[in-house]
Formats: structure tokens, C-alpha cells, sequence
């Protein structure tokens, strides 16, 4: 048939695309006979790919429209009640990794790079209770990667190659990378590949695009940026070849080292406030802004491309955290319907990277920046954190809340301990014992249906021995 598109031109096919927009698929290739009673978003690609471009669908290495270079993908997005403005909704998947192939392979002429170098992109609106069909197409743009960015997806690109190729793509995580990351791509846990250089099945997984740089891609494709993003790292920083994001960062902050918070806020001219609540974390997030030359009023685009979330750490003098890590209160009700650790909420958060700024008493008790560093749990931490994340689930599906009520009214629970687990472990995570979430199962001792807000931990031990410990000893010469 005569394709309504050049699909040797960008232009055409983007043109073509461009009808899309404030539209759904149904206007445009009807009911079809389609049988999607069931909401299906994997769905939606496929009926834009076959029914409206007329293509063929496949699993060739090459870019859906090979003539001109480009890549189709569609992603769901959503609109944030509070300001209107639009997010992903998640990652943006692309080609599956072959293991194999992958150890063989250049990044120039490697099957990513030649099918994603450039992208066009469909975005459309989620809506659980739609159908495919009636998806509302809100944006449409190319994608072609800045050459800074280019820079870090290519030393991602190698991390992971790497990593295959030493026989560790069963350890793979996202958090390993920062902009370009190797997600699971499965049906179940069962959608497992062999693996080079080794003799363990390794989850099945796809490059892809982390939520937060798919939403610097539609701040850009919208033409809706609203300044509030500074960035760090420029073509410029990556005149070594061997220098990566990280280094580029870390390099900028190492000066700082041995230095008061006092003395580097007063170096930088950032607002110093020892009595502020949470003055550390907000303290650490000022300078690191302030050092790495980005306004007070504006997040690091870096971080936000590659989800990096910021610790600050107030050590005591025998290097133990004054506190335990935690994380954002789980719903009870989500958390036992969460059937696989590697798709469950808790183990996306500790596949994040991290960067960790530690500070530590010197001699005269004044605390001085340590030392800094980018983290992502090993892959054998994260199975023992998946310990405290099952027994959580089994003891809910139980009933088995409250242990004890003691004469002074303390609840102690079943939930497992910071003692009973080398990584972590859960705790109340709540403004006080109103604030809670319903239960799945009523309490067997208490017979509550509902009870306080509770969280996974990471352990302050964990994170004196796992993290500070792990990459290198203090900065004490």
C-alpha cells in the first residue's frame, strides 16, 4: 500500500505524526475489532506502530524506519494535580539486551546506538479505566541526544557492557548508571537469558531511559522549560577520556574536604543555620548546589536525569551514622499485592544511585565534610534487603502486627528488626499513631483494621560498613 509518509524524511514522518496530537488512535484507524476490553498500555505502541504508521512489527536491530534513521517509541505521562505540569509515568524502554552480542559490540555501531540515536516520540495520557483506542495523544517530538548527554550514556552504556562481560549481568541495576539504565523486561521472573562468562540465568532486562531524563525530554520536546533545572556538567568537563559524570562532580567537591559546614557556607555565601531542623540535609543540598555552580532556587539537572537522590551523613567519631536511612511509608494494602522483588517499589529504591555526603567530629568536636561519594547497593545486599521485604508481606497477609502491648503502652511488633538483618529493616514511619494506613488483614492481637505508618531502613551499620567503608577508608591522612 501507499504509506501516507516519505519514510525516507524525518520531516514527513514527524509531519504525520504530528496529526496525532490532542487526538486519540481511534479516530484514525477506527474500532479494528481490537479486543482491549482489559486497559493494556503494552498494547498502545503496537496498535500506533501497525495501524496508524502501517508497519510491520518486528524485532529487527535496525530503527523502525531504517531509511531515515529514526526510532518510534510511545510513553504514558501524566499531569501533576498541584501545578498542571506534565511527568512520565515511567521509564522509557527501549531494545532488549542481548548478552551475547552486547561483549562484541562498539557503542558507535552497537545495535543501541543505531536503532535510539534518534527518537520519535508519541506521548500519551494513561487512564486505567480507558481503553488503547481512547488514549489522548498529548505531545509528539524528535529526539536527537545532546552531545553532553551522548558522553554519559556512552560510559553507561560500557558500565553495563562491562559488567556482562565479567559474567555479572544477573547483578545488573539500574542504579549502576545514570542516565541510560538496564531494566527488567519480563513477563515474571521466569523470562530469564543466558548470560557470557558465566553459568547463572540473568533476568531478562532493556536499556532504557530513567523517568527523570524522559522528563527533561518532554520539558524540551513541550518547549515548556521553566528554568528552575542548572546544569553541572558541560561538553567541556569530558576533555579527558577517561572522565565520567561522577568524576566531574566528585572532583568539584573534593576541595571542600576538612572544611566546617560553617566555613564552606561562608566560602560559597550560602545562609549557614546551626539551629534549623534538618539542617544538615538542607545544608548539604545548598552546597553541593552552591559548589557544583547551581543556584539556590534550581535542581541539578544531572541528578534529576539519573534519579540520583542526596544523603547527608553525620558520623560519630567511630565513624557510626547518627541515624538509620529511611524511605517513604509503604501502604500496606500495595505492599501485599507486590508478588516480584525485582518490580517491587522497595527494591526500585534501593536500585537508585546515591550520592552520599559524610560528615565526621574532627579533633576539636566541630563537624568537617569527609568525604563524598556515588553508591548503588551490590546486587547481594539488595537479596538480603528482599528478606526483610518478604517477611514484612507474609506477616501482613497474617495478621501478624502486634507482638506485645507493654503497661506503658508501647506496641511492639513482629516486623522485622535491625538486629534480625544485615541491611535493613522496618520501623514506624508515621507523625504519630493516628497516621496510618488500613491493613490487608485485621490485626490478630489488637484486632485493628488499620494501623500507624511504618517504612523499610536502611541499617546505620549498613551504611558504616556498606557504604563508607566499602568505597574506602576516611579522609583522615
Amino acid at each position: 500500500m501507499s504509506l501516507p509518509y516519505d519514510s525516507q524524511s524525518k520531516d514527513s514522518i514527524l509531519d504525520y505524526a504530528l496529526l496525532l496530537v490532542n487526538r486519540s488512535l481511534i479516530e484514525f484507524v477506527g474500532d479494528l475489532g481490537i479486543e482491549s476490553d482489559a486497559p493494556n498500555k503494552g498494547g498502545f505502541g503496537q496498535v500506533l506502530e501497525k495501524y496508524y504508521f502501517h508497519k510491520e512489527l518486528d524485532s529487527l536491530s535496525q530503527p523502525d524506519f531504517p531509511e531515515a534513521g529514526l526510532e518510534l517509541k510511545s510513553s504514558p505521562i501524566k499531569k501533576l494535580k498541584r501545578k498542571g505540569e506534565l511527568r512520565a509515568k515511567e521509564r522509557l524502554v527501549l531494545n532488549i539486551i542481548n548478552y551475547q552480542e552486547l561483549i562484541n559490540q562498539e557503542f558507535v555501531s552497537s545495535s543501541f546506538y543505531t536503532k535510539n540515536a534518534s527518537l520519535l516520540l508519541i506521548f500519551y495520557f494513561y487512564d486505567e479505566e480507558l481503553k488503547v483506542l481512547d488514549y489522548k495523544i498529548n505531545l509528539v517530538g524528535i529526539w536527537d541526544f545532546p552531545e553532553e548527554d551522548i558522553k554519559v550514556i556512552e560510559h553507561d552504556w560500557k558500565l553495563i557492557q562491562r559488567k556482562v562481560l565479567d559474567g555479572e549481568a544477573h547483578m545488573l541495576s539500574e542504579g549502576d548508571t545514570f542516565y541510560l539504565g538496564a531494566c527488567t523486561k519480563g513477563a515474571s521472573a521466569k523470562s530469564v537469558r543466558v548470560q557470557p562468562n558465566s553459568n547463572i540465568p540473568a533476568k531478562q532486562r532493556a536499556f532504557s531511559l530513567k523517568t527523570g531524563y524522559v522528563n527533561h525530554i518532554l520539558a524540551k520536546i513541550s518547549g515548556i522549560e521553566d528554568g528552575s533545572f542548572g546544569k553541572v556538567v558541560k561538553v567541556p568537563d569530558f576533555k579527558e577520556d577517561d572522565l565520567n559524570i561522577e568524576e566531574v562532580i566528585l572532583k568539584k567537591i573534593r576541595p571542600y574536604y576538612g572544611k566546617t559546614p560553617k566555613d564552606i557556607a561562608n566560602n560559597l555565601n550560602v545562609i549557614y543555620n546551626s539551629n534549623a531542623k534538618q539542617r544538615f540535609a538542607q545544608l548539604s543540598t545548598a552546597l553541593i548546589k552552591s559548589i557544583l555552580g547551581v543556584s539556590s532556587d534550581k535542581k541539578i539537572e544531572e541528578f534529576s536525569k539519573a534519579n540520583i537522590s542526596l544523603k547527608s551523613i553525620r558520623l560519630n567519631t567511630n565513624n557510626l551514622p547518627k541515624e538509620n536511612i529511611s524511605f517513604s511509608a509503604f501502604e500496606y494494602l500495595k505492599l501485599v499485592d507486590e508478588d516480584e522483588w525485582e518490580l517491587s517499589n522497595f527494591n526500585q529504591q534501593l536500585e537508585k544511585r546515591f550520592l552520599f555526603i559524610f560528615y565526621k567530629e574532627d579533633s576539636t568536636k566541630q563537624l568537617v565534610l569527609e568525604k563524598a561519594l556515588f553508591w548503588n547497593m551490590p546486587y547481594i545486599d539488595r537479596q538480603e534487603a528482599k528478606v526483610v521485604w518478604k517477611n514484612t508481606i507474609e506477616l501482613l497477609k497474617e495478621g501478624k502486627i502486634v507482638k506485645e502491648i507493654t503497661p506503658t503502652n508501647i506496641f511492639k511488633t513482629y516486623f522485622p528488626k535491625q538486629t534480625e538483618n544485615r541491611v535493613a529493616h522496618v520501623r514506624p514511619h508515621a507523625k504519630d499513631k493516628n497516621d496510618t494506613y488500613p491493613l490487608p488483614v485485621q490485626d490478630q492481637l489488637t484486632s485493628k483494621g488499620s494501623y500507624m505508618k511504618h517504612s523499610f531502613w536502611l541499617n546505620n551499620t549498613y551504611i558504616r560498613d556498606g557504604v563508607y567503608y566499602i568505597n574506602g577508608q576516611s579522609n583522615e591522612h
